[in-house]
């Protein structure tokens, strides 16, 4: 038996597993694509230490970008100020006082129906 014989038509050589993928955009609807490199740029709202505000173009969509402070320019009481609000600060435990309480079931029965 030959090739020819088996393979009646093209047809059957092609349907093998021939489903096309088709993209909408009801793929963008689930999942962000995280990009390396955005082509525009975008607004942003800059602000620098001293709490000046600049608009310029950034190449990240965000709505604020704040500039770092140089902590060697601080003063030692802000230094200590910021290095304090930095510290883990402790939760503080509440004690359960257990209150003696004089309730007396007697003076209530009256209401019962008995």
């Amino acid at each position: 038996m030959t090739l020819r014989k088996i393979c009646t038509s093209k047809r059957s050589i092609y349907r093998f597993h021939s489903t096309a993928c088709s993209h909408n955009s009801n793929r963008t609807a689930i999942v962000r694509f995280g990009r390396q490199l955005y082509e525009r740029m975008y607004p942003v709202l800059l602000v620098r230490a001293d709490g000046s505000t600049i608009k310029i173009r950034y190449k990240e969509p965000k709505r604020v970008l704040m500039m770092p402070i140089d902590i060697t320019t601080l003063s030692e009481e802000q230094k200590k100020a910021r290095s304090k609000r930095r510290e883990v600060k402790k939760t503080v435990q509440q004690s359960n006082d257990d209150f003696e309480d004089d309730f007396k079931v007697d003076d209530y029965s009256k209401f019962w129906k008995n």
